[in-house]
Formats: C-alpha cells, structure tokens, sequence
C-alpha cells in the first residue's frame, strides 16, 4: 500500500499524433475541471509526442490549470513502450492522485502497461466519472456483462486512481484563449532499442474513414437494413454528407460491417451532430452510445420501434425507399 498524501492533483492525458491531438484529450478536461475544483486541487494536462507545445497551450485554454510536455522524435507516434516509460517517468516524479486516459486504441494499450508498473489499479473503458461522497475516491462507471449492467469501481488503497474514458462520452469545454498556465518541458528520451516495434505503413485513409469518435455526421444501419449489401445505400448517403458509416451490434454479430463500425456500449461511444439511426430498434445498449448526439434522425418501419422515443426526427417508412430519396435531396441541396 501507498503513503496516499503523498499524491495530489488530477492528471489528464492529451493524445497526439503528428502533433495533432485527439479530441477525446479536451473532453476529458471538461469532466476533470469540476472533479478538481471539488477536490481543491490542480487540474494537469500531459502531453507526450512531437512538437506539441501548441497542444499544450490549447489544453489550458480548454480548461486545464498547467500542463506538462514530453517532446521528442520518438514521440511523433505511439508505441507502447517509449509511451509508457515518459508516463511512468512522470508519476514517479510528481506523483498524482488520479489519471484519466482516452479510451483510444493507444489509450487502452498504455493504461493497462503503466498501471501494472506502477502497482495501481485501471478501470477499463469508463462512461461516468465522480467522486465519492464517502471516501473522497474517484468512482469511476463502465458497463459490463455485455453492456446489461453498469459497474462503479474505486482504487481505495493505491494511487494514482487510473481510468480509460470512452471517446465522445463528454463535450469539450469553451476554448478560452484568455486562460494561462505554466507549461512545464521534461526531458525524457526513450532509447531507439528500447522500443520493440516500429512504424512500417501508416493508412491514413483507413484510420480517417472508420473514426467514429471524432465524426460530425455518421450514418449508422441496424439489422433492419436486411444485407450486408444493402449498407451501399447508406454509403451513398454519408458520402453525399461527408458522414462516417456506423452500425448496430447486431450487424456485427451477422458479419455484414467490421467491429470498427459498431456504435453503443460495447462499441463506441459516439456525440455527433447529426445522427441517422436506419433500421435500428433502439436497443438501450446502442440508445446509450449515441446519447451526446445533438440530433437523432431515425427511419424504422416500425412505427413503436424504442428508437422513436429517443430521436428528434422520425421516418416511418421502406428505408429502400426512404434512404435513397434522402440521399437525392441532400445531393441536389448540394448542388
């Protein structure tokens, strides 16, 4: 067990690659900001890659009281190792009492690697963060049993308390350009045959196409879509919006989209502006993943479908019919 007063402030680690970060980096600032003020402590953003100062200067301006940086050549893209030793390197030094971490594929590559160095517990893929009113511990909630049932964890006897936080559960804060902060450079090199993998091919284009997370517009079929084959109309639709192609988890289970596309519990966590929900029941695993969208459009041709209860704009209608002329009007808007 550790000495706890020995750990202070609230850490929230700002994701980048190429010097860009993720948004998932700003909107945990947002959720952390209250978390600290309640606590009376320092809210830290922590950057680790290339050229990043610019990123940390805009993490304070979306809420974070300071931030450190951990710059170098290594850094430009993630690989478990160089990653996890800075971030190990970090809180040996300045030990904070939590640390919050996006639930990316690197996230939940790094989490899991730096909890166990340093001897402290990780609650995987959280959805709700507070703190608990009886401890003062962080209580971090995540689903589990396939998404049937919400879990609360706490970390009571060892620090940091650590978390991975689901991409798109939290909004980013008001970017305040006004706000300062000291910005502290540490000089952590990890050694080229230190680092057992390295970066042969990056597919851009790929990676691009598939980010549900950061989509604005997305286009998600369920199992009423009826065929794998049938998803082209809702292609045609999101290429004519610039919108992402989502689905159901019971499209997954029929093989007709990859796990990348899932959205819901346990798939990703998703708050787009603009939501199409087609073919899709409204099951409260998939309703809760698309909770922080700001619009939900749903075409069903059920007319007491769940998903209806949820959506701002109903269709009641063939999406054969529905989705191809909507397809055609947003196409001639365009033009």
């Amino acid at each position: 067990m550790c000495n706890l007063t020995d750990y202070k402030n609230m850490w929230v680690f700002i994701e980048t690659e190429c010097g860009k970060a993720k948004n998932v980096g700003y909107e945990l600032l947002n959720v952390a900001k209250p978390l600290a003020e309640e606590k009376g402590c320092e809210l830290v953003a922590v950057v680790i890659g290339k050229d990043i100062e610019g990123v940390a200067k805009d993490a304070i301006a979306y809420g974070a009281d300071s931030a450190i940086i951990v710059d170098g050549p290594e850094y430009e893209y993630y690989t478990t190792d160089a990653f996890a030793n800075a971030m190990v390197a970090l809180v040996e030094k300045y030990k904070p009492e939590t640390l919050m971490i996006g639930a990316t594929n690197n996230g939940r590559d790094m989490g899991p690697r730096v909890s166990c160095r340093l001897k402290t517990g990780l609650t995987a893929d959280c959805t709700e963060i507070a703190i608990d009113e009886e401890t003062g511990n962080i209580a971090w909630t995540r689903p589990t049993f396939g998404g049937n049932l919400m879990a609360t964890i706490m970390c009571p006897e060892n620090r940091p308390q650590m978390g991975t936080v689901r991409p798109g559960v939290f909004k980013k804060g008001a970017y305040d350009e006004a706000r300062t902060g000291e910005i502290i450079k540490e000089d952590i090199h990890t050694a080229p045959e230190d680092i057992r993998t390295r970066l042969v091919e990056r597919v851009q284009e790929v990676a691009e196409s598939i980010n549900l997370e950061e989509a604005e517009i997305i286009v998600s079929g369920g199992r009423g879509v009826g065929s794998a084959e049938n998803f082209a109309l809702l292609q045609e639709l999101a290429d004519v919006l610039g919108a992402t192609v989502g689905c159901s988890r019971a499209v997954v289970d029929a093989g007709w989209m990859p796990h990348a596309h899932q959205v819901g519990q346990s798939g990703k966590t998703v708050a787009p502006k603009l939501y199409f929900a087609i073919g899709i029941s409204g099951a409260i695993q998939h309703v809760a993943g698309i909770s922080g969208s700001d619009t939900i459009v749903a075409v069903n041709k059920d007319a007491d479908a769940p998903i209806f209860d949820v959506a701002d704009y109903g269709i009641v209608g063939n999406l054969n019919e529905v989705v191809p002329a909507l397809t055609a009007a947003f196409k001639a808007q365009k033009n």
